[in-house]
């Protein structure tokens, strides 16, 4: 079949390159209206119940992602320049567009009584003129006796102070997020130059927008470099400017391919999907390696240029397709996760590997028939002395050495096994950003002196609407709660929720100031008070010089209760502390919110016990932890579905369970090593450290197919000797093995020289991989062969 393919390739080759430069035009426009994804990624599919959880959230109290926070550092704040300074920095932020609210010092207010009506107003703290010491200091004292801003705009013992800016969110997910959070920056940078002060900016709204742009920026970098570094191993293997020109024609079409691919699926570029381009050109290259390898060596045995081309397809086809199969479901088995960012990954990398199978298979041939045939500096590489030196060395190692390389095997093994037990499992959000980048900096700034900024919110459900205004809701165990347990923890900024309306209004009503009157009324109904007060407040702009809009503490107070009255939300921040750490200080909070609140010490609370609350931990902070949970035991069961899938390949096209086991047993030994590695150099196991694993035995497995295939077709020109064949084999393909190994290793060591963690684990492990796969499939391999070949009958 492969041999009539080959000659219908070469009979219609100039149908087929018009047919597939046609098609690969049609490509590239859906490829030029592929978009960058602003939103943040998907990692749990939308039945999870947390994923629920969170939008029930948002829809009842809105995002928790939205705010962007500026930290400064200094002495100075309450001096007229410096406070001058810090205030114009707070009227030019809200002047940028899409910025819908800023809680800043400046821009807090107290509650005053008004002894005409009994109402209580807003009134600004501090004027927008102050100019006199005098008017400052005492604009600060009655600041300072405000607990209700106490470690929320600063930390008094760091004298450290914190500005909140909340953006829109339609505008965080687009295109306009770039411009919002570099015009934000430009004032930020500007306050700096005025007054010498460091400012620090945080928030989810600005790591996701930097992480955003520096994607676009290395994916660029990552396919130009790729492109490059083939360009010259290819110039240097084949000493063909043409030749070299035509195996970067077929992976451009893959590329080209590939975003196509991306936009027909109406997907969007995000921190995976960026790296299929780089990945097509590094797997794409092989391919031609292979390919033109073959047409050299049968060009060079009968010196017919059409025969070596139909040669090429027919001997070659099969084993290419098959390598590109099993690479292609090394990246496929993702579609099978339930995680949105994972399916996309392996939708479109999937397709596209198997879409450059069809590419090379076409445009090599039809190419190469038009192109001269191949001079002696073009096949010189066949006959590279230091190679066939290492290939005769190996042969000597696997025919006389066999314990030798059993012995190796295990040591490094059981090197590996202990590595592996001091793997951890752990992951935070900003992880894969360096230790020295600005954002990382900055966001340890603001877990040093506040505490941290990843939301994590407390859900109160009382079960009926208006249930928060009924009389059977005890005020003060939520206080205990809030003030007792939440406050205390370590790793948890100071809460906000209903009970600081409550004693912020109570403290304004009786004139009190201080921390000793910031504290909850000793009779009636706190909640219906607050709920009626809050209602009483008149923000008047003639006597207040601010409108509704402006009371930004005003609005803050009364967004702690949803519209139907039947949730309380206890909204905190908190430091980045990792997988493994957040889980038990979600189940920490669940048990103390029910101790405390339904008198159960129960993590989770059965309706049939009739608790007073239904109590429910949400936010950007916990959906984190379980879309990571979520993703690591995804791509672990990728790592299962892809050996299964990946074996059945095997056992389809060798037929022989002994040839199986062979093969699957060099390409297990580099995943241990890799894993043991892991474990040795203290890199955990995380999203993107653990898509290593498959990605790799799905390129690994490539070099055993090409030793096996050649084996196969080897065996009878020997008379079914095993020895004599392996012998052959390693000699015959052990050159374009470490040809391809060559330039893979390459291809993803570029990945190292990326500003994300993730994506340099992904270059470095995977290069490790696929070193340890070649030297097992071209040394192990052969010596179980060997080992489980027919003994031969006397």
């Amino acid at each position: 079949m492969w041999q009539r393919l080959g000659s219908f390739v070469v009979k219609n080759r100039l149908v087929l390159l018009i047919v597939l430069f046609a098609l690969t035009g049609v490509m590239g426009y859906y490829a030029s209206q592929v978009k960058l994804s602003y939103e943040f990624a998907r990692a749990i599919p939308t039945d999870n119940p947390k994923y629920l959880d969170y939008k029930a959230f948002q829809q009842r109290f809105g995002d928790d992602g939205n705010v962007l926070v500026i930290g400064v550092k200094t002495d100075d704040i309450f001096k007229p320049a410096t406070f001058s300074a810090y205030n114009n920095l707070h009227k030019s932020l809200k002047k940028v567009e899409y910025v819908e609210e800023i809680l800043s010092i400046p821009a807090a207010i107290g509650l005053q009584k008004d002894t005409a009506t009994g109402k209580l107003v807003p009134a600004k703290i501090f004027s927008d003129s102050v100019v006199e010491q005098g008017l400052l200091d005492s604009a600060k004292n009655v600041f300072l006796n405000l607990s209700f801003y106490k470690y929320k705009l600063y930390n008094p013992q760091e004298h450290a102070y914190l500005m909140a800016v909340r953006i829109n969110k339609a505008a965080l997910n687009s295109a306009k997020r770039t411009k919002i959070v570099a015009d934000i920056t430009k004032e930020v940078t500007a306050f700096e130059n005025n007054t010498k002060i460091e400012a620090h900016l945080s928030g989810l709204p600005l790591i996701r927008t930097v992480v955003g742009d520096r994607i676009k920026k290395e994916m660029g970098f990552f396919l130009i470099g790729s492109l490059v570094l083939s360009a010259l191993i290819l110039l240097i293997f084949f000493r063909s400017i043409s030749t070299t020109i035509l195996s970067l024609l077929v992976v451009l079409f893959g590329v080209v391919w590939s975003l196509g691919v991306l936009q027909l699926c109406g997907y969007k570029i995000s921190l995976l999907t960026a790296l299929i381009p780089p990945l097509v050109v590094v797997i794409g290259i092989p391919n031609c390696i292979y390919f033109i390898n073959k047409y050299h060596t049968s060009y060079l045995k009968n010196n017919d240029k059409t025969n070596a081309l139909v040669d090429m397809v027919s001997k070659m086809g099969v084993v290419t397709l098959f390598c590109n199969i099993t690479a292609a479901i090394g990246f496929a088995v993702f579609a099978l996760t339930k995680s949105a960012i994972l399916n996309e990954f392996g939708v479109v990398a999937g397709i596209s590997i198997m879409v450059i199978f069809f590419i090379s298979f076409i445009l090599l041939p039809s190419a190469l028939s038009y192109l001269p045939a191949p001079n002696a500096a073009q096949t010189k590489y066949l006959n590279n002395r230091w190679l066939t030196s290492f290939l005769l060395r190996i042969e000597r190692w696997v025919v006389l050495h066999k314990k030798f390389v059993y012995a190796v095997t295990a040591v490094v093994l059981i090197f590996s096994v202990v590595g592996i037990f001091k793997l951890k499992s752990v992951a935070y959000i900003v992880d894969d950003l360096p230790k020295t980048d600005k954002i990382y900096t900055d966001l340890k700034f603001f877990e040093k002196n506040f505490k941290g900024v990843m939301p994590l919110e407390v859900v109160l459900d009382t079960k009926k609407p208006k249930g928060i205004l009924k009389s059977t809701v005890d005020i003060n165990k939520l206080a205990f709660f809030q003030d007792s347990f939440l406050a205390k923890q370590a790793s948890l900024a100071k809460p906000l929720s209903v009970i600081d309306g409550i004693k912020f209004t109570y403290q304004a009503m009786s004139e009190g100031q201080g921390d000793s009157t910031y504290t909850l009324p000793a009779f009636g109904n706190p909640l219906k008070d607050l709920h009626d007060k809050l209602r009483q407040v008149d923000v008047r702009k003639e006597n207040n010089e601010m409108t509704g809009a402006d009371s930004a503490t005003v609005k803050l107070v009364g967004s702690f209760v949803d519209s139907t009255e039947q949730y309380l939300r206890i909204s905190m921040s908190m430091e980045d502390i990792g997988t493994a750490d957040l889980p038990p200080v979600v189940d920490s909070i669940k048990r103390n919110a029910n101790r405390i609140l339904n008198s159960i010490d129960s993590i989770d609370v059965k309706d049939t016990l009739n608790p007073v609350y239904k109590v429910t931990v949400t936010g950007t902070s916990s959906t984190f932890l379980e879309g990571s949970h979520f993703i690591v035991n995804g791509l672990k069961e990728s790592i299962f579905w892809a050996f299964l899938l990946i074996a059945c390949c095997m056992l389809y096209l060798f037929k022989s369970a002994r040839i199986l086991v062979c093969s699957l047993i060099p390409n297990l030994i580099p995943l241990v090593i890799t894993a043991g590695v892991m474990g040795w150099a203290g890199v955990p196991l995380k999203p993107s450290t653990v898509l290593v694993f498959s990605v790799a035995l799905g390129i690994a497995i490539d070099i055993t197919i090409r030793f096996l295939v050649n084996y196969k077709q080897e065996l009878p020109v020997y008379n079914n000797d095993v020895n004599e064949t392996v012998s052959a084999t390693i000699r015959n393909t052990g050159l374009s093995i470490v040809y391809t190994s060559l330039v893979l290793i390459a291809g993803f060591v570029i990945f190292c020289f990326s500003g994300f963690g993730g994506t340099k684990a992904l270059g470095w492990l995977t290069s490790i991989t696929l070193f340890v796969a070649t030297l097992t499939n071209l040394i192990l391999l052969p010596v179980l062969l060997l080992a489980m070949a027919p003994r031969k009958k006397m």
